[in-house]
């Protein structure tokens, strides 16, 4: 077992949640915040048992929540 990070955005339609540290792109959405983080949790079992345990990248310590203005 590997532990992962999971980034959960709430949007005015709803919820969607990413891992940090996933090689490809794996995404949960949904309406409520549960059921994005149940959602990205299950794309990530399946995205591990198709493309192996090397997609999970070295385990991430710390990720940040940054605001800039561009």
């Amino acid at each position: 077992m590997r532990h992962l990070k999971i980034v959960v955005e709430e949007h005015p339609d709803g919820f969607v949640a990413y891992p940090v540290g996933l090689r490809g792109t794996v995404v949960g959405e949904e309406d409520t915040y549960d059921e994005a983080l149940a959602d990205v949790i299950s794309a990530i079992r399946f995205h591990i048992e198709t493309f192996g345990p090397d997609e999970i990248d070295a385990e991430v310590l710390d990720a940040r929540l940054a605001e800039v203005t561009v």
